[in-house]
């Protein structure tokens, strides 16, 4: 469905992918994302949420935007529904961030734009120092020292880190070095965040101040998170992933209090909501 009458800061057409030697991953998915609009993408393990995220900013291989489908090879596959899934993007997909097409031409600038949070933050963090992995970003953007150390200040402040930027990245917990993560992702300032299971392994009062982090952050989001508890606090829509292919796309309560669909797609309806219905019914 389109997300709304806010200008498209995402576009997503058509996208299929297969890893090499093994099934397809994600097929034919296509949605909107507006402008500041926050989008929880849910789904069993292996649905393609993962997938589905790094390819927003190039972080696997392929090309996109090849202007039609090529012609069959033996080397192609056929999924369940028919379609042509190759070893790597299906031609004809496009996926474009405020107007502009992810290609390899782009990257650098798509990467400007696109903040990426990876669910385990040991594959984000490779500095040895907090104030050098938060200012890794915006160095390398070519902001003046001044404005860095600006922005390093701030964003630590804001994920509940200032006075650590001296503390080695090894010595954090695991929770910190989420945070010391989001903090240099938010340090570059993106117009869109794609964040990968943003709360798993944190305790409760590191998921609240994140949670409040992200509720304070300007940028459109795009969340896949089996905290569906999250989802329902910062998204107004829900795409729901299955096998690789998109299974609805709708308002957030909406599509999380749809009991049929959330057991069919290996999903429960939220506490919060189950709570809520049985506190309507007549008697309770």
């Amino acid at each position: 469905m389109p997300s709304s009458s806010l200008a498209p800061i995402l576009r997503v057409d058509r996208l299929s992918y297969c890893y090499p030697g093994s099934h397809p991953a994600l097929r034919d998915v296509s949605f909107e994302l507006g402008l500041n609009e926050s989008i929880g993408l849910v789904g069993p393990n292996g649905a393609g949420k993962t997938t589905l995220l790094l390819h927003l900013n190039g972080l696997l291989p392929g090309e996109l935007g090849a202007a039609a489908p090529r012609r069959q090879s033996a080397a192609d596959r056929r999924d369940s529904g028919g379609s042509v899934i190759t070893s790597d993007v299906a031609r004809g997909a496009t996926i474009e961030v405020l107007g502009m097409p992810v290609t390899a031409a782009t990257l650098p600038e798509v990467r400007r734009v696109v903040g990426f949070l990876f669910q385990n933050p040991d594959d984000q963090l490779f500095c040895s120092t907090v104030l050098d992995d938060v200012a890794f970003g915006p160095l390398n953007l070519g902001f003046p020292a001044d404005e860095v150390r600006r922005r390093v200040a701030n964003c630590l402040a804001a994920v509940g880190l200032a006075g650590l930027e001296g503390r080695g990245t090894h010595e954090l917990s695991f929770g910190e070095r989420r945070r010391v993560c989001l903090a240099g992702v938010l340090a570059c300032e993106p117009s869109l965040l794609a964040l990968d299971e943003p709360s798993s392994n944190l305790d409760p009062r590191a998921r609240r101040g994140f949670i409040e982090v992200l509720r304070q952050c300007p940028a459109a989001k795009i969340i896949a998170s089996h905290d569906l508890e999250l989802v329902l606090e910062l998204c107004t829509r829900v795409v729901v992933l299955d096998q690789g292919r998109l299974q609805a796309d709708g308002n957030a309560h909406d599509v999380l209090s749809d009991d049929n669909l959330m057991q069919s797609h290996g999903l429960e309806v939220p506490l919060s909501i189950r709570y809520g219905q049985r506190l309507a019914e007549p008697g309770k």
